[in-house]
């Protein structure tokens, strides 16, 4: 039997990226999956054919999960769709990198409100229907920069530690329902937003990690298949970093 068998899933910002191969990897494991990006996009179609073809149902929202009003519009749209929701990936997320002295309030209050509000957002707004049901797995999406900090990431940095303090809290709050709630803390993973990096500096992150490689997004996958199983139903409010070694 497939790990994830009979199970639905929802992930945000999964047209590409991390999000994307997780869609992937959860169809593979017998999902179905909604996924949301802004747009409805040839991304976002892409996925849904590649989803298909695997043999699951797929089907992509455009939603901004930075809405406390999409947020909820989503939930039940998905509901009405898919009929039950099991598993919640918290995925969405950008950057917007600078010093501190060049930072601007605009810069701050974007990267709060689509990486950290989000989060609020979808949990709660998928609260009341994993508490009825008295089971769930809500995995959210933080970084080892959340943990260590680093240059230029301030506002980066703080908004993913503020989800690994939402995670803890809420696995507290939602566990004597049967409701876990996880964090995974990527560290160095090949994609888009990576690629555009000059070699020098991703030669240097390299260097810097004990299994001298970066991440992949399938490694990162692998782990929410995990978070999102019954493997996992005793593991809540734990923040899984999957960096190769660079966050011992």
């Amino acid at each position: 039997m497939k790990l994830l068998e009979n199970k639905t899933a929802l992930i945000t910002g999964a047209a590409r990226g991390i999000g994307r191969s997780i869609a992937i990897e959860f169809a593979k494991q017998g999902a179905d999956v909604a996924f949301t990006d802004l747009t409805y996009d040839d991304n976002c179609k892409s996925l849904e054919k590649e989803l298909s073809k695997i043999g699951v149902k797929g089907k992509a929202y455009p939603s901004d999960a930075s809405s406390f009003n999409d947020a909820e519009k989503l939930i039940e749209e998905v509901l009405n769709d898919f009929g039950k929701l099991d598993i919640l990936i918290n995925n969405a997320g950008i950057e917007r990198d600078k010093l501190l002295m060049r930072m601007t309030e605009e810069d701050w209050d974007l990267v709060m409100k689509v990486n950290l509000k989000s989060v609020f957002n979808l949990t709660k707004a998928i609260q009341r229907t994993m508490l009825k049901q008295r089971s769930g797995s809500i995995i959210n999406m933080a970084s080892v920069v959340g943990m260590n900090g680093n240059i230029g990431q301030s506002n980066y940095s703080a908004s993913k530690a503020g989800i690994i303090g939402f995670t803890k809290s809420i696995a507290k709050e939602l566990g004597s329902r049967n409701i876990r709630c996880n964090a995974i803390a990527p560290g160095f993973i090949e994609t888009e937003m990576t690629a555009k990096l000059p070699e020098e500096v991703k030669a240097g992150w390299i260097n810097a990690i004990p299994l001298r490689r970066a991440g992949k997004t399938e490694d990162v996958a692998k782990i929410a298949v995990f978070l999102a199983s019954d493997l996992s139903d005793y593991l809540t409010g734990q923040i899984i970093s999957i960096c190769g070694g660079m966050n011992i």
